[in-house]
């Protein structure tokens, strides 16, 4: 699992079948701070998050682990939503 923040949303009107219905996110990995470090990727959201919000995200075969992916098309999903990151007693990001 890797710390991201979704940076925008992906619409596809034509899709494979094994797609349909599924939403789709720019995420970005981050910091334990929430600040953004990486290049942006699709994710397949499977948690009903928004934009701006710090999540856990999974890639590679692991993204076709859940109810939502299981063994569809996915390189990425998103698979929470994260309240608090805390580190030795201090809490680095707060939602």
């Amino acid at each position: 699992m890797q710390l991201g923040k979704i940076v925008g949303t992906v619409v596809a009107s034509q899709k494979d079948q094994q797609l349909e219905g599924m939403k789709f996110h720019l995420v970005q990995t981050t910091d334990l701070t929430g600040a953004v470090t990486g290049k942006p990727i699709v994710a397949v959201d499977s948690v009903g998050a928004g934009v701006g919000e710090l999540i856990l995200f999974a890639s590679g075969s692991s993204a076709r682990q859940t109810e939502t992916t299981n063994n569809r098309p996915v390189d990425a999903v998103i698979m929470a939503i994260v309240d608090l990151v805390e580190v030795g007693g201090e809490t680095l990001y707060r939602k």
